[in-house]
């Protein structure tokens, strides 16, 4: 017989949910707890921040893939170390992000469980670790890229993303040098695919890019409005308040109508006019009336949208380069 009263049950049950801890996230299941919040300090568990990183790589690799005729071999060992150099350049970017910001992470919700904010990490280990990544990243960028590509990226890697969580401290536009920061893949590997500096399609590129990052990083910031306010973050988010939705349309289509612009200055076909162009002007309609900026997990949601939209801006320019290819065996043949 069970001779548990129901208030000792009651208070049992309420003490086995307050020590119980959430399972983790994949993968960090699967890591050491010792080890793991270093690994969440690179944020291994969320994937979006790499492949939005990722993205302008792939983007500048195809238009330059597209433009050289560079054979698929060689492409889809380029987009490879693609992946690789974003990877290192989003963890990087998360640990001096997280060193300099782990007070004011301490006190936003959403954050205040960070490895540092939690102090779970002291930041004597961040910063050996922060060290030992760009270590490892310079000495990738180091034997993958070359010339005027190698500069373009380590300056990617260490500067840009160095001086960014200053700027919320005294800028409401921390965002518009997001912009920059995270989108210099797209030169990197267009110098690299290429071997030339085209000024006209890079700065097009480069103002397209900015805008999409501006919309999704502002779109990002609404997820904490209340408590950035509180702690004294600023962001595009805070600064324009209840006119933020006209400037979310704004950057959606300068980005649209860029992405344009810089097809025609690098002689795109039809394929990505009509899958990279249309496909990504229907997809931000659909952001637009699906968000709910007063809602955080609306904003999460849309967020990871935006990782999901470089499939579509990278289709129409792998459509358009293996026809390219196509057409450019069939003239030799004949």
């Amino acid at each position: 017989m069970d001779h548990t009263s129901p208030q000792k049950e009651t208070t049992l049950l309420i003490t086995h949910h307050e020590f119980a801890k959430p399972t983790p996230r994949f993968p960090l299941g699967l890591i050491s707890e010792t080890y793991r919040p270093y690994f969440e300090l690179i944020r291994i568990e969320k994937p979006t921040g790499t492949i939005l990183m990722f993205w302008p790589f792939a983007w500048g690799l195809s238009m330059g893939a597209y433009t050289t005729g560079l054979p698929l071999g060689a492409y889809f060992t380029n987009l490879a170390k693609a992946f690789v150099g974003a990877f290192l350049l989003r963890s990087s970017a998360c640990t001096i992000n997280d060193i300099f910001d782990r007070k004011m992470d301490a006190g936003v919700e959403r954050t205040r469980n960070r490895p540092l904010a939690s102090q779970r990490v002291s930041v004597l280990a961040a910063t050996a670790y922060l060290i030992m990544q760009y270590a490892l990243g310079v000495t990738f960028f180091y034997f993958t890229e070359s010339d005027s590509a190698l500069w373009v990226a380590l300056f990617q890697l260490v500067p840009l993303f160095a001086i960014y969580p200053l700027l919320k401290r005294v800028t409401h536009w921390p965002q518009a040098w997001l912009g920059f920061a995270m989108n210099f893949g797209f030169i990197t590997a267009w110098i690299s695919a290429t071997k030339t500096i085209n000024y006209p399609v890079l700065l097009a590129a480069m103002i397209s890019c900015w805008c999409w990052t501006m919309l999704y990083d502002t779109i990002y910031a609404c997820q904490d409005i209340r408590d950035d306010v509180k702690m004294g973050v600023r962001s595009t988010a805070i600064l324009f308040g209840t006119w933020i939705r006209p400037l979310l349309i704004a950057c959606g289509v300068t980005f649209v109508t860029m992405l344009a612009v810089t097809g025609v200055l690098n002689g795109q076909g039809t394929p990505y006019f009509v899958v990279s162009v249309g496909g990504t002007a229907i997809h931000l309609v659909w952001q637009s009336l699906t968000v709910d900026l007063d809602v955080p997990k609306s904003c999460w949601t849309n967020f990871n949208r935006n990782g999901q939209l470089g499939w579509i801006v990278w289709g129409g320019l792998m459509l358009d380069y293996i026809l390219s290819l196509h057409l450019l065996q069939r003239s030799i043949i004949a």
